[in-house]
């Protein structure tokens, strides 16, 4: 038998989730200010790339954290 979809904790999850995932883009960011002149090119790319897929996965969870939100009013 399936297990039941419980939804009850999903914002919390999924706003700790933005949380971690904002504390590491800034992360990135400082380590880029303190470290521009020491790293290639190549690797500020990287973390560049990486910080605008996070930026991509911050706006995604927020919509979610909305649409989950919205669902519990709802039930």
């Amino acid at each position: 038998m399936a297990k039941p979809d419980n939804r009850a904790d999903n914002v919390e999850k999924l706003q700790d989730t933005v949380q971690d995932t904002i504390e590491k883009f800034r992360e990135a960011e400082d380590y880029l200010d303190e470290h521009a002149d020491e790293i290639s090119t190549a690797e500020r790319n990287t973390i560049e790339e990486k910080n605008d897929r996070r930026k991509t996965s911050i706006r995604g969870m927020r919509e979610e954290i909305k649409d989950e939100a919205k669902h519990q009013r709802n039930t």
